[in-house]
């Protein structure tokens, strides 16, 4: 209550002062109108030339003074020039300030000519002179309320000359807590990563610590100004200080800095912050600016599918399959077995889990090809694994284009052998994780996750185990993305080859689409394709261009972005469900989470189709393609 009463008398003693100042400022414009017209010089003055000014001249004033003043008082305050934020003043305050004194001095002329022509024996002023006085009061009234930017602006820039000269990057902080003062004073205190840097002013959107400061340095309201903050104060970095912003906030915030030409840097979530306190300063990447709300799953039903259960995913060393690991391990499973072919990437997550987890976790590692029959039989033999997460797979587009027949081995019949498998001894549950590309696939290895889908659905009719697919788009950061592309040829100076300007993709970070997918196999339906929401798609060549900014280049100027045109088998856009599908679609979980029912098929045939596509794969895979086609009618290749 205190504070509120304060601010009102503050806000009193502003306008009181205000009004004052007008009263003063309107008069005085008036008088010096005077001078100007008859030869500058005010009667009595020493040198002056006192008959140039008669003393009707001074009659009129005082009557014209007298009704100027309040006229002044009332429109003013009709335009609410008494309450208005002069700091954020625009050019729109421009003209109602022109239109408010054009008001005021239309009274005074019309006060004259209908009023005081009578009283002072028909002595009227000249129509020039109330021109020279409205736009005296115009420039006063201009400086009164925004002079001080001007004067302040030309410290700045001395300030700035000082600062380029010295070297130092000129910092934005937005944030204006705990962590934001922790970066000022890191700042100011020259403090490690910090030394090369001058903190200049600090945003944030708590209106009630606008124009306070922190260790000298200058808070201003309003995140939406860093824009016009980043450019008015000659900015080189901003550092997003607010580790506790939702992800939402963080994601309005960033696509505001990402669209100045500054470096970018952030203090990470308080989620991410461990013993080494709120100093820890990292690069923004691309996932800040993809930022959605943090999906919520429920914990309690993947725990009852994975505590206490002895859990198999292949490609287990992959992006995707080692993020599975590390959350599934998080539930407690029985045993963890990372199946992956190459051995580099499953040892590294087999060392990073035993390192956070120690002996708590029960976990193997078993290198081999999904491919091999017989080394996936002796690892079901072996542990009966309970629930299977299948992310083997060939997945690079273009180069699947030249080799269809590798991509058909693994992709196709490798699912298969897992799938068998699992059929065979009795898994609980099996997921595939498959992708948008299968959806009217103009590739063979979108064709072939297709046909992985149809597997599934297949076995799901006849078996004791729960089979079902995760579709989802491209997950950021994973291995072969064009993330660590643009980001490798960033590193050499360009240029960034964007394939087409109007192409869009799907975009997941790789721990949300872990999360929706562990959440998928606990909704417990059989035999259904789960489509994750992706939200909206993102255009590459947007994307290529924010993570030149982020890493402090200008596109186009410091990096070039070439355009090279759609390679083999890639689509301008990609879709998360087949037209057949559309009238099925049912939102499983939360709005995050849609289902799709199995599409109509001839089992016999499909396995037919199935064993001749087997044969092609070895004996003759220039028949492959028409194989596929017959199999996924939707299948339509480059050129046809």
């Amino acid at each position: 209550m205190s504070r509120s009463s304060d601010a009102a008398r503050e806000q009193k003693r502003r306008m009181l002062l205000y009004a004052l100042l007008d009263i003063v400022l309107i008069n005085l414009s008036i008088v010096i109108s005077i001078c100007l017209w008859y030869g500058g010089t005010i009667p009595g003055l020493p040198g002056g030339q006192g008959v140039n000014i008669s003393a009707e001249v001074w009659q009129w004033y005082s009557y014209a003074a007298l009704f100027a003043t309040p006229v002044c008082l009332i429109i003013y305050g009709v335009f609410r020039f008494y309450s208005n934020l002069w700091k954020y003043a625009t050019i729109d305050d421009v003209y109602k300030i022109i239109v408010a004194d054009t008001l005021i001095f239309a009274f005074v002329w019309l006060f004259s000519r209908y009023v005081l022509v009578n009283v002072i024996n028909g002595f009227e002023l000249p129509k020039r002179l109330i021109l020279v006085a409205w736009i005296t009061d115009i420039v006063f009234f201009l400086f009164s309320r925004s002079g001080y930017r001007l004067i302040k602006r030309t410290f700045i820039n001395i300030e700035h000359s000082f600062s380029r000269k010295g070297g130092l990057k000129r910092v934005l902080i937005v944030g204006a807590g705990y962590a934001g003062y922790n970066v000022v004073r890191s700042i100011i205190n020259g403090e490690k990563g910090y030394e090369d840097r001058i903190a200049v002013i600090v945003a944030d959107d708590d209106y009630t610590k606008n124009n306070t400061n922190i260790m000298g340095v200058r808070v201003t309201y309003d995140t939406a100004n860093i824009p016009r903050l980043a450019q008015e104060y000659e900015i080189d970095e901003i550092i997003v200080a607010i580790p506790s912003a939702t992800n939402v906030q963080v994601k309005r915030i960033m696509d505001l800095c990402s669209s100045t030409d500054c470096t970018l840097k952030m203090i990470p979530p308080l989620s991410d912050i461990s013993d080494g306190g709120y100093q820890i300063l990292r690069d923004v990447n691309i996932t800040d600016l993809l930022f959605r709300d943090e999906v919520k799953i429920d914990v309690k039903s993947i725990s009852d599918y994975i505590k206490d259960k002895t859990v198999l995913v292949t490609g287990g060393g992959g992006s995707i399959g080692s993020e599975l690991c590390r959350q599934i391990a998080a539930f407690e499973p029985k045993l963890l077995i990372i199946f992956d072919v190459y051995e580099n990437n499953a040892y590294e997550l087999y060392s990073e889990l035993r390192s956070k987890y120690g002996d708590t976790l029960d976990m193997v590692v078993r290198i081999g090809s999904v491919r091999d029959i017989n080394c996936i039989e002796r690892v079901f033999e072996e542990y009966h694994p309970q629930v299977i997460f299948h992310a083997a797979a060939h997945k690079h587009v273009p180069l699947m284009e030249y080799v269809p027949a590798e991509a058909v081995k693994n992709n196709v019949f490798g699912t298969l052998n897992v799938v068998k498998c699992a059929d065979k001894y009795k898994s609980e549950r099996f997921v595939l994780l498959s992708t948008d590309k299968a959806v009217n696939p103009t590739n063979v290895m979108g064709a072939t996750k297709r046909i992985t889908e149809l597997i599934i659905q297949e076995y799901a009719n006849h078996s004791d185990t729960k089979f079902v697919a995760v579709r989802f788009g491209n997950v950021l950061g994973s291995n072969g993305s064009v993330i660590p592309l643009f980001r490798k040829q960033i590193k050499t100076g360009g240029p960034v080859t964007v394939t087409h300007k109007d192409m869009t993709r799907f975009f997941m970070t790789i721990p949300e689409a872990c999360r929706l997918v562990l959440q998928a196999v606990g909704l417990g339906q059989n035999g259904r394709i789960f489509v994750l929401d992706m939200g909206e798609p993102v255009k590459i060549d947007e994307l290529a261009r924010n993570l030149i900014k982020l890493s402090g280049f200008i596109p186009d100027k410091d990096i070039k972005i070439e355009y090279t045109g759609l390679r083999p088998g890639e689509k301008l856009y990609e879709e998360l469900i087949m037209d057949e599908e559309k009238d099925s679609v049912q939102v499983a979980y939360n709005n995050k989470i849609f289902v799709a029912k199995p599409v109509q098929m001839d089992y016999d045939e499909f396995n037919r189709q199935l064993d001749r596509l087997y044969k092609a794969a070895f004996d003759s895979p220039e028949s492959i393609r028409g194989i596929i086609k017959e199999i996924v009618p939707n299948f339509h290749p480059e050129g046809e």
